[in-house]
């Protein structure tokens, strides 16, 4: 279980101090897929970077299974893995290399980095190129890779920042499947992504963030019906164009 309460994060910049979330606060539970939507620019990265003990936060408390993110950072990277933008693998090491050499980094034994490298690659898909070198493969075999290894450890919270970015349909499949199938196994899933449709598809519950500020969150339906909007889409801009008229 993840929990943010009151969270905010501010960056000093060249045009002075900018205000990059403001006061944001969800819950994403076990079992579930939480989505935290949004345009680009929005906080999403942030607030998953504040999650996965990355970024200090300004103010407000960030928990995962009830370890503070500021001061058991140990104990929360134990238990998370996170996808981000910024992993860009490459170099002449396989794919298997690389996430053997990741098993090594995080103290895991040789026959438990085997089993995970067999398991991950039946359900990634990744059996037909995970002998070659991570320089001569595609964006979507690269992508799977950098899911593979964030996930390596087999984490209790899983944390994808656009997981599905440069992959091809059969690709968005995989890892949309990938997703359901850890959610079902019991474990909490966070699912950033800006493309609606995706989340319509896989999240139980959602936020959905704009400019730094959460404009809802909640369980899917229980939004719709409460702002009377037939999906998401229609959802989101419903409240941005709200709150743009407030201001």
């Amino acid at each position: 279980m993840i929990s943010v309460q009151r969270l905010s994060k501010s960056f000093k910049g060249r045009k002075g101090v900018k205000q990059v979330l403001d006061d944001v606060s969800f819950e994403a539970f076990d079992g579930e897929v939480f989505g935290l939507l949004g345009p680009n620019g929005a906080g999403k990265t942030t607030t998953l970077r504040s999650i996965a003990t990355l970024l200090q936060p300004d103010s407000g408390k960030v928990s995962v299974d009830g370890f503070d993110v500021t001061k058991d950072g140990r104990a929360v990277r134990n238990r998370i893995g996170f996808l981000t933008g910024d992993m860009k693998l490459a170099g002449n090491l396989s794919s298997r290399e690389m996430l053997r050499f990741y098993g090594e980094l995080n103290h895991m034994e040789p026959s438990h980095i085997k089993a995970r490298i067999d398991r991950l690659s039946a359900d990634l898909g990744m059996e037909e190129f995970l002998d070659r070198p991570i320089s001569k493969l595609s964006a979507g075999m690269t992508q799977k890779t950098s899911i593979a290894v964030s996930i390596l450890h087999d984490p209790q919270v899983i944390v994808f920042d656009e997981p599905t970015s440069n992959l091809d349909v059969l690709a968005v499949k995989v890892v949309a499947d990938f997703i359901r199938e850890s959610k079902a196994s019991g474990k909490c899933v966070v699912l950033s992504t800006h493309v609606l449709g995706e989340a319509e598809r896989l999240c139980d519950r959602v936020g959905i963030l704009h400019q730094g500020k959460l404009l809802c969150s909640g369980k899917h339906d229980e939004l719709l019906e409460r702002y009377g909007q037939k999906n998401l889409e229609d959802l989101f801009f419903h409240l941005v164009f709200q709150g743009r008229e407030e201001k």
